[in-house]
């Protein structure tokens, strides 16, 4: 099997990946810039905050997972060059991402604080549990505006980088960012005459930027339909044929499950490192912000083999040998821009925590888990391209199995067992429990050399 690819492959990788990387690594940066303002208010507003997104990422995902899991129809649509189907599937991604921001909201509201506390059980260190607390609950009471416009915008720009729309998405992610970097320095500390709003004013901040974020991606999705005439009519009835929302349903309903399950099993593993104390609530938090930053890659590179290997296979001009050779160098591309990626990460591993206006206990703490962040990244970066690799045929089921049954049938119950009994420190169990992806990377490719995710899902009915 051929490794490496023809150098017009790469370029067609980088074409798509580079605006992804882009956005996300300023969106992911400026969320580094946030938290740190916050975390120079104090620890305590720091982890209330962090406990808080925390939350928020099982949402997130849940909304990426809908929208997602039908974007698999999406990228084939727009290989096969059928608009019909590609409006179809916009308007189950609008219907689906607003109801499941409905129920996501009525939770938080009714169950928040009960959610908050789960992270407030441990031994406080340097933090002080009820001004931790106070905080979450004033930022959790904001925050949930920005949920509609988030679920809104995903939902048109994924329609566009699936369809190969990739600039757009990325221009607006800028503009939102520097507007949400700008909204904390006045909001946060209470510049140029305005209240200083401490974690309230980080809130209301992410929540301008999500607005005008959503705003241009609408407003120029449907004033350029002559280049995205899927665009076009796509309010005019509410309609999908039968036969085609039904086999969205099924396909799709596996990706929304995974992802919620798997953002909750990672919710509950962040939970039951916090039992350790309030500090590796810091720590995690100091660590987990700078890896975002330099995860991009992973993140970028699940994008483009959704899309690439989606289209393809709406195309269907090519082989299962070829197919099995694309997808494999997509992963060791993957991988070797994560071991760059990885390497700088290191490297800063030992300075990015002496921003924050914290303890010497939690800076070491985070320091450590930057660093493992760092060596494991080759291994979350196998895991991703093989999980969208399984995605991207919509065997749906499949990557259920290979991604949330995993996670709550191994990592979860070794790290419940030994944060019980057990006297391991933060970063020897941290350690212990990433190296269990090796297993999860050997099931991934297994499942992808067989072949099972090769499938064609673009034939429907399109009468009434």
């Amino acid at each position: 099997m051929k490794l490496i690819g023809e150098k017009d492959f790469y370029k067609k990788i980088m074409i798509i990946a580079v605006p992804i990387m882009i956005q996300n690594g300023i969106t992911n940066f400026v969320g580094m810039l946030d938290n740190i303002m916050v975390g120079r208010i104090g620890t305590d507003a720091m982890s209330g905050v962090s406990i808080v997104n925390q939350l928020l990422f099982v949402f997130f995902l849940c909304l990426f997972g809908a929208t997602a899991g039908i974007g698999i129809f999406t990228a084939q649509f727009a290989g096969k060059g059928d608009n019909d189907g590609i409006r179809y599937t916009m308007r189950m991604k609008l219907f689906v991402s607003v109801l499941l921001t409905v129920i996501w909201i009525l939770v938080l509201n009714l169950k928040g604080d009960a959610l908050i506390s789960l992270w407030l059980r441990g031994e406080g260190g340097t933090g002080n549990i009820s001004e931790t607390l106070a905080s979450a609950r004033s930022y959790l009471s904001v925050i949930l505006f920005e949920m509609l416009p988030f679920a809104i915008s995903m939902s048109y720009a994924g329609s566009l980088r699936e369809s190969g729309e990739t600039m757009l998405p990325m221009k607006a992610g800028v503009i939102a960012v520097i507007v949400n970097l700008a909204g904390n320095y006045v909001l946060i500390y209470g510049k140029f005459g305005a209240p200083a709003l401490g974690v309230v004013g980080a809130a209301l901040a992410t929540i301008l930027s999500r607005c005008i974020e959503a705003f241009i991606v609408v407003f120029w999705s449907h004033t350029h339909t002559a280049k995205k005439p899927f665009f076009a009519g796509l309010y005019r009835s509410f309609f999908v044929p039968p036969d085609l929302a039904a086999k969205i349903a099924l396909k799709a309903s596996p990706v929304l499950l995974n992802e919620f399950l798997w953002s909750a099993g990672q919710t509950v593993l962040s939970q039951q490192y916090s039992l350790l104390g309030l500090d590796v609530v810091a720590g995690m938090n100091i660590a987990t912000t700078l890896n975002n930053v330099f995860n991009i890659v992973i993140i970028a590179m699940g994008d483009v083999i959704a899309i690439v290997l989606g289209q393809e296979l709406g195309k269907k001009m090519k082989g299962k040998k070829a197919l099995l050779e694309e997808a494999f160098q997509l992963a060791l591309f993957s991988i070797a821009l994560c071991l760059v990626s990885g390497s700088l990460l290191f490297s800063v591993s030992g300075r990015f925590p002496m921003i924050y206006n914290t303890s010497d206990e939690i800076r070491g703490i985070a320091a450590g888990l930057i660093r493992m962040y760092a060596v494991f990244m080759p291994i979350y970066s196998f895991e991703n391209s093989t999980y969208f690799t399984l995605r991207s045929g919509g065997n749906t089921w499949m990557t259920f199995v290979f991604d949330s049954l995993f996670i709550w049938v191994v990592p979860i119950p070794f790290l419940i067992f030994m944060v019980r009994f057990s006297s391991l420190s933060i970063l020897p169990l941290f350690a212990a429990v990433q190296l269990l992806g090796l297993i999860k990377c050997l099931i991934g490719f297994i499942m992808v050399k067989k072949g099972i995710w090769i499938n064609d899902l673009t034939q429907y009915t399109s009468s009434v």
